[in-house]
């Protein structure tokens, strides 16, 4: 058994002496684990940094096998990112949650190449992509919760099926609620950042911390709380993070 084929590094972990096991996110065959044999050497550390788009290779005897693994690079952000704190803690969020959420060898083509979009977005103009790539971010969180089967319903108020006033969400079913309709319940509800229901808003300072907390309460309860296993930490790092950026709004 064997294949070749494009793939985004999401963790490596040393494995004997010089070998690491390696975590992937393909289009084809969803999160991959495989050996990679002298993975963790000088001359080959660079290729299996989180968030790399790399050339592929697996192979083993028979389909359920862990398998080998090599690789080739295509591009790799991380290195740009050293200089940009909040670009990399967003790098290693994305890849911490795709690979802790993700059932493995299960396609999910769309958090795929939308991980891959936003490695590029992020690597292009290091030093803006904390506050460009955000929004971004939270969109791809919201996604990933949508192709596990947990997404948020924002489609309509909850309680009384409009759509023109949509400012919170109920934290028990993740469905949308408007803001005149939500009343005393407010306090128990989750915010609804705009940049949820508009691509083109980048959001403010406010609406990304929001937006963590609404993804977050819903990534820690289902995508997570059902496998048994809390957020990654550096998803809370980087909550924390962005919670202490001053407000440009």
């Amino acid at each position: 058994m064997e294949w070749e084929v494009p793939a985004l590094v999401l963790s490596a972990a040393p494995y004997g002496e010089s070998s690491a096991i390696i975590h992937l996110l393909t289009e084809e065959y969803g999160l991959v684990h495989g050996l990679a044999r002298g993975g963790t050497a000088r001359a080959n550390r660079a290729l299996w940094q989180p968030g790399n788009l790399i050339r592929a290779a697996w192979r083993a005897r028979l389909p359920d096998q862990l398998g080998n693994l090599s690789g080739e690079l295509v591009h790799g952000p991380a290195a740009r990112l050293m200089t940009a704190p909040l670009a990399m803690a967003m790098l290693a969020s994305t890849c911490a949650v795709a690979d802790g959420s993700l059932p493995e060898r299960e396609p999910h083509p769309r958090i795929f190449h939308l991980l891959t979009r936003f490695f590029s977005l992020i690597g292009l103009d290091p030093d803006l992509a904390g506050w460009s790539g955000m929004a971004a971010l939270l969109r791809w969180e919201a996604c990933l919760l949508s192709d596990l089967g947990y997404g948020m319903d924002l489609s309509a108020c909850a309680l009384g099926g409009g759509r023109e006033d949509l400012a919170w969400v109920s934290p028990r079913t993740g469905r949308a609620v408007g803001d005149a309709a939500a009343g005393a319940w407010r306090p128990r509800l989750l915010r609804l950042p705009p940049l949820f229901l508009d691509e083109a808003d980048p959001g403010t300072h406010r609406d990304w911390c929001d937006g963590l907390r609404l993804t977050g309460h819903f990534l820690a309860r289902d995508a997570f709380g059902q496998r048994h296993r809390p957020l990654p930490p550096a998803r809370l790092r980087l909550a924390d993070m962005v919670a202490e950026l001053p407000d440009m709004a």
